[in-house]
């Protein structure tokens, strides 16, 4: 069956209409040398794994000073990953274990700050029901990744990216925009916040549009890393988010 998932690019930025396309120069790869959806699921779960175990290491030792050593060498890998896709099977576990340093730090910070309040609980409690809510939604076709979905997925996301970069120019300055600040309790803050939040959950199901056509079209078996690490950042987004909506509905 010819499916056109690809048709329009992707709102993540590690993945878009060139991501899976053949790199053999044979014109020609074997099954067991292809990327399937089966096993981009199990190296997605190895990822988590691991990111799980640094972010645990961090937020049990109290560790803050993680948050840029894991922040920055997590980007600088993302880059590295997103130019040398066939380098995945070696940058994506450290990219999982940099970003679990830093999300580690992050939640500590925010439950010293919201003390017995368990919102770095509730934030992997929904982000995780968020993630298997989509994907459920994805295989039942109860949500479909039509070209107007990702047309308008895509603007949306590039848009928050561009707030993004705008807000962190002004920081440089002293200037900060309250829309992001977690101590906002506004409503117009929170429905910012709920809003990022509904874009971040909504490149979940792009992302797995993309993985299953990388899988439809035989993509390298490095793709399956690939693919898991399109999903990650998509999760860490949403996690923070979701983490920064819930620290805003504590301030109420």
């Amino acid at each position: 069956m010819n499916r056109r998932h690809l048709s329009y690019r992707s709102s993540n930025p590690t993945l878009n209409s060139n991501t899976f396309k053949t790199t053999s120069s044979g014109g020609s790869i074997l099954i067991d040398e292809t990327m399937t959806i089966r096993g981009t699921v199990d190296k997605t779960a190895i990822s988590l794994f691991l990111l799980v175990i640094a972010a645990y290491y961090t937020y049990s030792n109290e560790m803050s000073n993680m948050v840029w050593i894991g922040s920055i060498g997590g980007f600088i890998v993302a880059l590295i990953t997103v130019f040398k896709k066939r380098w995945s099977p070696y940058t994506v576990p450290i990219y999982a274990i940099l970003e679990g340093l830093a999300l580690g730090a992050i939640s500590k910070i925010y439950d010293t700050i919201y003390e017995d309040q368990g919102i770095v609980f509730m934030a992997i409690s929904l982000t995780a029901l968020v993630l298997f809510s989509l994907l459920f939604a994805y295989k039942t076709k109860i949500i479909k990744a039509t070209e107007n979905f990702k047309l308008g997925v895509f603007a949306a996301t590039a848009g928050i990216a561009i707030f993004y970069v705008i807000s962190f120019v002004l920081s440089l300055f002293d200037f900060n925009i309250s829309f992001l600040n977690p101590q906002d309790s506004g409503l117009f803050g929170i429905g910012i916040s709920f809003f990022i939040v509904i874009i971040a959950a909504l490149n979940l199901v792009i992302d797995f549009d993309f993985i299953e056509e990388g899988a439809e079209k035989g993509a390298p078996k490095y793709m399956e890393w690939y693919g898991a690490f399109g999903l990650l950042v998509t999760l860490i987004w949403l996690y923070l988010e979701i983490l920064r909506l819930l620290a805003k509905l504590k301030n109420r």
